[in-house]
């Protein structure tokens, strides 16, 4: 089998960048305002049946991220989503509101070693240093910090699919962010992509983290080195395909 082609011809002759309100994807708010913080509050939340996540997100004004915390939490009251409840969703964007430049953050972690990862630990540093809230609900929403391993830990899908949205640029993608290098950054992997990339003999270990997700990407690197993320969709895609 020859992948590299099986994976451009699915780009070149899928529309797989075709999302919309039949075929329902997170990233139709996030375009919709292509705004960092409403982006990560888009991504963040984007774990379950796709129509679910559009039908929540659709229901926010984001103008409420310029209120004070009690009106932010007035706002929520009757608000819950999956393991989130309405003060996991309040405090959430009360630290949003207070943080700063997303992409202010994430430089100054990423700008070490080029490595995405710091970037995004830095954000969450700052994340739990300017709020003490917590709880399972709110820590599996925004995620834990990096520990300096890659073995065994989270592979960061939300946040490296958040990261494809604002590096990227192109049919679906909307590039806010013009400082990180395309080829820095690493798959969204899920179990659905983790599961296709075996099939496909991409990846061969076992255990689904953050090292899975680098070896995966350092492998579609050997197709493009400069932007291995493009395949994304396209394993997504052939992961439907009952023949595979």
């Amino acid at each position: 089998m020859d992948i590299k082609n099986l994976l451009e011809n699915e780009i070149k002759n899928r529309d797989y960048y075709k999302v919309s309100e039949e075929n329902p994807d997170p990233i139709l708010i996030a375009q919709k305002y292509k705004d960092e913080k409403i982006s990560l509050i888009c991504a963040l939340f984007a774990y379950g049946k796709a129509s679910l996540i559009v039908k929540f997100l659709k229901k926010i004004d984001f103008n409420i991220l310029k209120e004070s915390d009690e009106e932010i939490k007035k706002y929520f009251i009757d608000y819950k989503y999956r393991f989130q409840t309405n003060l996991d969703i309040a405090e959430f964007f009360i630290t949003l509101k207070r943080v700063g430049s997303l992409e202010e953050l994430f430089l100054k972690g990423y700008k070490k070693e080029n490595f995405v990862i710091d970037g995004i630990d830095t954000i969450l540093e700052e994340f739990y240093k300017i709020n003490s809230y917590d709880s399972k609900g709110y820590r599996f929403l925004i995620g834990n910090r990096y520990k300096g391993k890659t073995k065994g830990s989270s592979p960061y899908k939300r946040w490296n699919m958040f990261l494809r949205w604002m590096v990227r640029s192109d049919n679906i993608d909307f590039g806010l962010w013009k400082n990180i290098k395309k080829s820095d950054l690493i798959i969204p992997l899920d179990t659905h992509t983790f599961n296709v990339s075996h099939k496909l003999g991409l990846l061969n270990r076992k255990t689904y983290d953050l090292e899975s997700a680098i070896l995966l990407t350092n492998r579609l690197k050997i197709f493009d080195e400069n932007d291995p993320v493009k395949y994304d969709f396209a394993i997504y895609r052939l992961g439907q395909n009952e023949n595979l």
